[in-house]
């Protein structure tokens, strides 16, 4: 028994000791973790969590068999898997044991991943367990296994068009596969979001369509009539259905069929007066549509026969355009401008002539006579005759342009030029002579200009027997030259009529009208009236007109110019007329052709130009190899608009006022009438306020008012000053003006007088006009029953066009009943001036002195004695008890020499008479005026209240002491300043 139990014990000590060996070997970590060779994962943008295959396990062979169905055993420590590890830079994964006993492991992103930035991942991956002992000695790692991560894309980006806008041209009339194509792109990485599936035209109604792969082409044949632009708005659908951030605009312009013509050209053009050359087609150019061009012919045409007499001329009088020519003196205007001189054209209908040429209608029922003596030409000597006419085809009768006719009697043209059936005819009729031969009598030239209904300059030079016609500049020949017996002689007057021919009323023929107008000799008649207008008729006696003053006063100043550039001068011609309103350009390059045209410009030197449109025309012919005209260009028509030139304020000012002495009215010299005249012109421009000056005058004025005006001085001629007597007209026989010839003459202007006054004529400087009238003197030889005598004085520029303001002057004759002979004779002022004092001319505003500031002067001798008279008696009547002590100072003071006057002063009261004090403001108290009336009528307060006021005036003016001294000379003079009542 005790074997059996020992032996029982014995077994026992056995097991226990094979359990703890068994426990023992099962602690010791032999073995590795076990992982697959490759996992594939995904992994969305918008999440970390990575799905891979197969699933993250690990296992250890050192862990006991857990599924055993018959073995039970505590799990150790050498047989779980504490962890996985990744191999590779920057991975943006991390692994996660989510089991060690099991081995089972997940793989996250760490950040928020970006699929357009990589869409793929590839690292390596170790599984590790968790070692012997508590502190996880002697540890296992498994293979490194490769992981495949792809990232998914989310349609987070919408397509975007590549350009911000498409354009494209197409021809009008024709269908196009494909006109252009619009691309859109899309930034997601998949295939799917990246994708644009769809494009779609937005803009309704439009002949337009759309492919998915973005080609646009047209439904219909568009038209350049139609439309000229099509502005389409396209948009683009990703495969995830995103529309595009922002819609893409298409512009598609319909070129018209190509058709010959010129293209850049400009139908309106500016043109600012005084800025000269303009060029009038800067971009132009020929489109030939590839056609094989041989030689181009182009005439461009400058339409000017509206403006004045067929273009821009200055509006001078004829007269002075002939002297601006250079021609001689002896030229006689038959048609001048009406005016105080020259009143014989005074109801001829006439356009405005300020703008333009001033010109004369004849209707068919209106003629003048020239009066006596205005022409003496002798037929024997060489004289001109030369016109300006616009005549259309009328009817078969004679259209009298000028006639020298008999006055009574015999009707007998002494000389003629007439127009019958589009011929202009010079009759020419001898005066008698020894030999009563046949000569040449009258001259026909067949002119097309005679009835064009445009205006033409005909010069006729008359040597007899040759005679010369010039029409626009070109020399003309006879075709018909008929002869006629000399005159008989006779003592018959002539009358030269313009517009018809004079004759008396015995005469039959139909086409007559009777004149209102008394002629000497009995009554008489027009005929052979002139239909059609006329300006500029001129005789000039003694000389021929040379071509080159015909060609002066024929010239425009205004026309086409080009400049040739040196590259093209030779590779194209160009051709002129005349007067340069038209031009003719040939050549065969068609690039050097629209570089010539390109330099084509529009001048006009006048200073004032004519405002208003000419028009502009190019005609083209283009030729081919074959020499015929195989493309046609159209015309192209356009029109210059010359603006309104900015016109000038011509202003008169000086002294307005003043008075002589009755001997220097009858004296050699006379009185100077415009001793200290300025003339000055100024034009008002407008120009934009700057910043500052606004903010300055925002601050004092209302600053809704802006200064926008400004006004400058300017230079400009003067050709004509007229100088006429206000009131009763210029006696002859006792007054007149006169101003010294040799002074105009140097300035080359002419003067005419007459009983209104007088005229100065000529085109010239405001200087020397200024210089001119300076010297202006008005003399009167009966000065006893003349107090005063005014004036106007007016000028102008442009034959009237701008004309000055009325300056006028007054006179007064200054009456002494006992002259005093001076004891210093360099003391006396013979002159008594009120002077206007001018301050420079305004010229923001045209501040100019007005004429009525100036003060009055007593316009009668007897006023003055009367107001001398009146006051005196009051004076005595009122200070009587002073009169001895004044008149002993006036003695003294006569005495002394210092002043030639009659003088009463002492301290309290001065007696002055002035005849030359002004009359206009009353300063007298009301304490004086209650006294005056009891003591004088209403009549004597009158006087003595202006006195008074004239003595205030004086006072107040605050004048030098010399030159109150000096007015106090030859005048009296009642100074009761001191005066007590």
């Amino acid at each position: 028994m005790r074997f059996r139990g020992n032996t029982q014990f014995a077994s026992a000590v056995g097991l226990l000791f094979g359990l703890l060996c068994a426990a023992e070997a099962a602690k010791v970590n032999k073995h590795k973790p076990w992982i697959e060779t490759t996992y594939h994962g995904i992994v969305t943008e918008n999440d970390d969590k990575v799905l891979l295959d197969p699933p993250l396990i690990a296992l250890d062979k050192d862990a006991p068999l857990r599924y055993a169905e018959s073995f039970e055993v505590t799990l150790t420590e050498e047989g779980e898997i504490c962890g996985f590890r990744i191999h590779g830079q920057n991975v943006p994964f991390e692994a996660v044991v989510l089991d060690k006993s099991t081995g089972e492991g997940v793989i996250r992103a760490k950040d928020k991943l970006d699929c357009e930035l990589q869409k793929e991942h590839t690292f390596t991956i170790q599984a590790y367990d968790c070692g012997e002992g508590p502190d996880g000695a002697n540890m296992k790692k498994s293979h490194k296994a490769t992981v495949h991560i792809q990232v998914n894309d989310i349609n987070e980006y919408s397509p975007v068009f590549k350009e911000k806008s498409y354009k494209a041209t197409v021809i009008e009339g024709k269908k196009y596969d494909s006109i252009l194509k619009v691309e859109a792109v899309d930034a997601d990485c998949s295939f799917q979001f990246s994708q644009i599936c769809s494009y779609e035209i937005v803009t309704p109604d439009v002949p337009f369509t759309i492919d998915k792969d973005g080609f646009i082409k047209n439904t219909e044949k568009l038209s350049y009539g139609k439309e000229h632009m099509y502005k389409l708005t396209v948009t683009a659908y990703d495969c995830g259905k995103n529309r595009a951030s922002e819609d893409v605009l298409v512009k598609i312009s319909v070129k018209p069929t190509c058709k010959p013509s010129w293209q850049g050209f400009n139908k309106r053009i500016e043109y600012e007066p005084g800025t000269g050359s303009l060029a009038l087609f800067p971009s132009i150019h020929l489109e030939t549509c590839d056609e094989p061009i041989t030689s181009i012919r182009a005439n461009v045409e400058l339409e000017t026969n509206h403006i004045g007499k067929g273009c821009d001329r200055d509006t001078y009088s004829e007269k002075s355009l002939h002297k601006l020519c250079g021609a001689s003196s002896g030229t006689v205007e038959l048609l001048p401008a009406p005016s105080s001189s020259a009143n014989w054209t005074v109801g001829l209908p006439t356009d405005n002539g300020h703008d333009s040429d001033q010109v004369f209608e004849f209707n068919g029922t209106q003629a003048i006579k020239v009066p006596d003596g205005m022409v003496s030409t002798s037929l024997k000597d060489p004289f001109t005759i030369s016109v300006w006419m616009r005549h259309g085809p009328g009817a078969h009768e004679k259209e009298t342009i000028l006639c020298n006719s008999d006055k009574t009697e015999m009707n007998r043209h002494h000389y003629s030029l007439y127009v019958h059936n589009c011929r202009l005819i010079l009759l020419l009729r001898q005066d008698p002579s020894e030999a009563e031969n046949y000569k040449p009598a009258e001259f026909h030239w067949k002119l097309d200009q005679a009835c064009d209904k445009e205006w033409h300059h005909y010069v006729l030079n008359v040597e007899f027997p040759a005679v010369s016609l010039f029409v626009d500049g070109t020399a003309f020949e006879p075709f018909l030259v008929t002869e006629d017996y000399p005159l008989h002689a006779t003592k018959i007057e002539s009358q030269l009529t313009v517009g018809a021919c004079w004759q008396e009323n015995s005469g039959h023929d139909n086409d007559t009208e009777t004149v209102s107008e008394p002629t000497s000799g009995g009554s008489g008649r027009m005929a052979q009236f002139f239909r059609g207008n006329l300006a500029g008729l001129m005789i000039r006696s003694g000389k021929l007109e040379n071509k080159k003053v015909i060609d002066c006063l024929y010239t425009c100043k205004e026309g086409l110019d080009v400049q040739l550039p040196e590259e093209v001068a030779s590779a194209v011609k160009v051709e002129f007329n005349p007067n340069q309103s038209s031009l003719t350009v040939e050549g065969d390059d068609v690039d050097a052709f629209d570089k010539v045209m390109q330099h084509i410009s529009y001048l006009n030197s006048r200073q004032f130009p004519t405002p208003g449109i000419r028009h502009l025309r190019i005609s083209t012919t283009v030729k081919c190899f074959n020499e015929e005209s195989c493309v046609a260009v159209p015309d192209a028509e356009g029109y210059v608009m010359v603006l309104q030139p900015e016109e000038p304020k011509i202003s008169l000012s000086g002294i307005d006022h003043f008075a002589r002495s009755a001997t220097e009215f009858e004296s050699q010299e006379g009185v100077t009438l415009f001793p200290e005249l300025r003339i000055v012109s100024t034009i008002t421009r407008e120009v934009e306020a700057d910043a500052e000056s606004e903010a300055a005058e925002g601050a004092d004025d209302d600053p809704t008012v802006q200064e926008t005006v400004v006004s400058e001085e300017i230079m400009h001629n003067l050709d004509t000053c007229e100088v006429t007597v206000v009131g009763d007209e210029l006696d002859g026989e006792h007054e007149g003006l006169e101003v010294d010839m040799s002074q105009l003459q140097q300035r080359g202007l002419e003067m005419s007088s007459s009983n209104l006054g007088l005229v100065i004529n000529g085109v010239n400087t405001m200087a020397n006009y200024e210089q001119v009238l300076h010297l202006i003197r008005y003399k009167n030889w009966h000065t006893e029953a003349l107090f005063d005598r005014k004036f106007k004085l007016v000028c102008s520029e442009l034959n009237g066009r701008y004309i000055s303001n009325d300056f006028k002057v007054e006179v007064n004759v200054i009456h002494t009943a006992n002259p005093v002979e001076h004891a210093n004779n360099a003391m006396v002022q013979a002159n008594f001036i009120n002077p206007v004092h001018h301050a420079s001319v305004d010229l923001s505003g045209h501040n100019l002195v007005n004429a009525h500031q100036a003060s009055v002067v007593p316009s009668a001798a007897t006023i003055v004695i009367v107001v001398c008279v009146s006051f005196l008696v009051f004076m005595i009547i009122l200070g009587v008890f002073r009169i001895r002590a004044a008149h002993q100072r006036t003695m003294r003071d006569q005495e002394s020499g210092k002043e030639n006057e009659m003088d009463w002063d002492d301290s309290a009261l001065t007696i002055t008479v002035n005849p030359m004090e002004t009359y206009e403001d009353q300063h007298s108290s009301e304490e004086e005026e209650e006294e005056e009336e009891e003591s004088e009528d209403g009549e004597e307060e009158d006087d003595i209240t202006s006195a008074e006021s004239e003595s205030s005036e004086d006072e107040e003016g605050g004048e030098p002491e010399d030159q109150q001294g000096a007015s106090r000379q030859q005048q009296l003079e009642w100074d009761d300043s001191t005066l007590t009542y």
